[in-house]
């Protein structure tokens, strides 16, 4: 494994981060407990998660692997949304409940989560607010670093990077989007921020079409491991973070980790290949799960990224719909596309900014 400085932090972290969202939440706390320790065997020191990752469990999770492993050997990070957390007491108590979930005495990286637009910013840098209780709690030494997590356009974040308030950045930047993104990680690592990828793999969607994604290769490795390792060869990406379920996925990670490198070439080709379109994609985070209407959004948009990727056309969307569960839609729920009530509740919390309700009116149609 490869390890580089986090920014100016001094810490030496693994360039393979274990990112806390896509535990297999059918097995048990004992099996995805074994998952994480198995994960730093292989050298991983960098474990992120959040208070709301797999329905509350994934905070838990760690805190159960950490008790067997040398806390002077890797590094926690979590997070805390301005909308929630949106006064200093508020966030010092959700600090204090972290730290209580995952068994530790401090966070190193501790995130001001899931910015999407600046009045998310300026509501937890206001006085009083989010920003001025981690400062609090840096002071006491319940947290290491201040960082934040941004699904933000380009040059909004260079907006936050010029304030100079924080250690590290956590984007959403994959091999699919990076045309459209890439300016946000250039600012931040030549601003001496450390830099830090989420969703790699596109929420799952680059393994699951190799095949028509297979120009994403360089020829020696497959499409997944190229995405991983454009990333984690980049020199400008401190942490790849990778949401695993299996060892095996953990072995291939590691694997890229001990040697990757980039060709520059290939690089500029995939420029030609991608489209916008790759730019909206749904990355299948599930934060609109929570429909006031029991409307599996993420399901219906992760179909609707056969549209988005690949140019499918509604006759196949539709096939799909009907003759599909792999996304499992309408499992527990009761309601469908045409029951939406257009109250703007997914799109507002769309990490990607996408226009859920036009998708969504469009899927209705292929329901005829």
């Amino acid at each position: 494994m490869q390890y580089v400085e986090y920014g100016k932090t001094g810490k030496k972290v693994s360039v393979v981060g274990f990112g806390g969202m896509r535990f297999d939440m059918d097995r048990s706390l004992e099996e995805n407990v074994d998952l994480v320790r198995y994960a730093y065997e292989k050298g991983i020191n960098y474990f992120d998660t959040a208070p709301d990752y797999c329905k509350g469990q994934s905070e838990i999770i760690f805190g159960e692997a950490f008790k067997k492993m040398d806390r002077d050997k890797f590094y926690v990070s979590t997070k805390g949304m301005p909308t929630k957390y949106d006064t200093a007491q508020k966030a010092i108590e959700a600090v204090k409940t972290s730290l209580e979930r995952l068994k530790v005495d401090k966070i190193d990286f501790y995130h001001v989560w899931c910015l999407r637009k600046m009045d998310h910013y300026h509501l937890a840098m206001k006085p009083g607010g989010q920003y001025e209780g981690l400062l609090k709690c840096k002071e006491e030494g319940l947290i290491d670093h201040i960082v934040f997590s941004s699904h933000q356009p380009g040059h909004e974040i260079k907006e936050i990077l010029k304030e100079d308030k924080f250690d590290g950045v956590l984007l959403g930047v994959n091999i699919l989007n990076f045309p459209y993104r890439w300016d946000g990680v250039v600012e931040a690592y030549e601003r001496g921020y450390g830099t830090v990828a989420m969703n790699p793999l596109a929420g799952g969607a680059i393994p699951k079409n190799e095949e028509k994604l297979s120009f994403l290769s360089d020829g020696d490795k497959s499409p997944t491991e190229s995405a991983l390792e454009f990333l984690i060869g980049s020199k400008e990406m401190t942490i790849t973070l990778n949401g695993f379920t299996t060892k095996e996925q953990i072995h291939m990670a590691c694997k890229i980790g001990d040697s990757a490198e980039i060709k520059e070439a290939h690089v500029e080709s995939l420029k030609n290949k991608l489209g916008e379109n790759l730019n909206s994609i749904c990355t299948a985070c599930g934060y609109c799960w929570d429909c006031p209407m029991e409307i599996p959004v993420p399901s219906y948009m992760q179909v609707y990224n056969e549209k988005q990727m690949f140019k499918a056309n509604d006759e196949k969307m539709e096939k799909i719909l009907k003759g599909s569960n792999e996304w499992g839609l309408l499992v527990g729920k009761k309601a469908s596309a045409k029951d939406c009530i257009r109250c703007g509740k997914c799109e507002e919390i769309c990490t990607q900014h996408l226009p859920i309700i036009k998708r969504l009116k469009e899927i209705e149609g292929w329901e005829k």
